[in-house]
């Protein structure tokens, strides 16, 4: 109740949870957790740290007044008022996901129920207000308003500003795929497709999702080839790769670093370039690279298409890698769409500080805000259609000839 930690926070980078995986699903099965949370078994999920607590170090548990996320333990330093948003909680595989609210069978398979948990605040709500104590800590003034924010995902498909029929690509060192849903579906065949599906920043709506590598794919690459370029460089690269004829001399780059996420992961397919010869250039890697990210990008598009009976007329591109024009020329022309960006690329951060201001009074609502942004609109249509069709079909190939290698 003082604050005080009663355990260090478990990164989702730390592998101790994996142990416990096997306990939990002898209890409840994948498809019941995705019925419920829609959440896949993915190890690093909260669920299982409670579990392994519990398991493990039991007096964490019941020393603690409560659990908070990341966000809320800062909030609470600022003001002292503990909270927890549902954006955040629906990535702890414990929510009831339809009803919004906490899901008293995923909270009993580590001992626990809802009273272990803080009050809900929705993105955009006053948490309470900068303390003496923590203003002169921070420098920031006391009395300003704590205002709940949420999850980065969430932010970036709501600022995307996708319209009817449009997909949102939030790309980064990962890529997430989304929709935004007026209707919770985890139907079998988005479970079998590796889908998630998380809380929207709105009532009333869901964000089906598809998580893969991308970005870090791409700084593998940069650091073996182009070890003379400084961090943040890409220019040459991008330069030597436009030189290089779509379909990279019949390279066919598999980007499936992380065997156990994405589209890729249920071809049990690892990473792979094939077509190599002597002659390849670097600049004829990147290319490939980035068209199989875009081919990678494809086979989660069709996958949410066809989990959610959805047809997609363009798909919206945030985050880091919507700044590479050529990366948005192959996207368009692998996926037959239009592909749009707007000046928005850091959205996640334009999300946050939305709910910043609609908790302060600046805006009534997270659409209000959203009307009032200058978009700086870019399309890129597709080109070479014929040329990445084929590419699509002989990657399938390939991915299917080397499953399980």
């Amino acid at each position: 109740r003082d604050g005080s930690l009663t355990y260090p926070p478990i990164s989702w980078q730390c592998q101790r949870t994996r142990e416990v995986v096997p306990e939990v699903l002898e209890l409840v099965s994948p498809r019941e957790i995705f019925r419920i949370t829609g959440y896949q078994v993915i190890y690093f999920n909260t669920l299982f740290k409670l579990y392994w607590l519990r398991k493990r170090a039991p007096e964490a548990l019941e020393e603690a007044h409560c659990w908070l996320m990341m966000p809320g333990l800062i909030a609470q330093r600022l003001c002292g008022e503990l909270h927890i948003d549902p954006t955040s909680a629906s990535t702890m595989m414990a929510m009831d996901l339809a009803k919004r609210d906490w899901s008293s069978e995923m909270l009993a398979l580590a001992g626990l129920d809802s009273s272990f948990f803080p009050e809900w605040r929705e993105p955009g709500e006053v948490v309470g207000y900068v303390t003496d104590r923590a203003g002169e800590e921070t420098g920031i003034p006391p009395g300003t308003p704590v205002v709940a924010a949420g999850h980065d995902t969430q932010f970036a498909i709501l600022v995307a500003g996708a319209g009817e029929g449009e997909a949102v690509l939030s790309s980064g060192t990962w890529e997430i795929l989304a929709l935004r849903t007026a209707y919770y579906d985890p139907n079998d065949r988005a479970l079998e497709l590796g889908v998630i599906i998380e809380a929207d920043v709105e009532r009333g709506r869901w964000n089906p999702q598809l998580l893969m590598i991308a970005s870090a794919v791409l700084e593998w690459l940069k650091r073996l080839a182009y070890p003379e370029l400084p961090p943040g460089e890409y220019a040459k690269m991008v330069e030597e790769a436009k030189g290089v004829p779509p379909g990279s001399g019949s390279l066919i780059f598999v980007p499936s670093f992380v065997p156990d996420s994405g589209p890729l992961s249920r071809f049990g397919v690892r990473g792979a370039v094939l077509g190599l010869s002597l002659g390849a250039s670097r600049g004829q890697l990147y290319r490939a690279a980035l068209e199989g990210l875009s081919l990678q990008l494809k086979l989660a598009l069709e996958a949410l298409e066809e989990a959610f009976n959805f047809k997609a007329k363009g798909v919206r591109v945030v985050g880091g890698g919507s700044k590479n024009e050529l990366w948005n020329e192959i996207r368009a022309s692998v996926l037959g769409l239009p592909v749009t960006t707007t000046r928005f690329s850091e959205a996640t951060v334009l999300g946050a500080a939305i709910a910043a201001f609609k908790g302060a009074g600046v805006f009534r609502s997270f659409d209000e805000a959203l009307k009032s942004l200058d978009w700086g609109v870019r399309i890129y249509e597709p080109a070479r259609e014929e040329v990445y069709r084929d590419l699509y079909e002989r990657f399938l190939a390939a991915v299917k000839a080397v499953s399980g290698l």
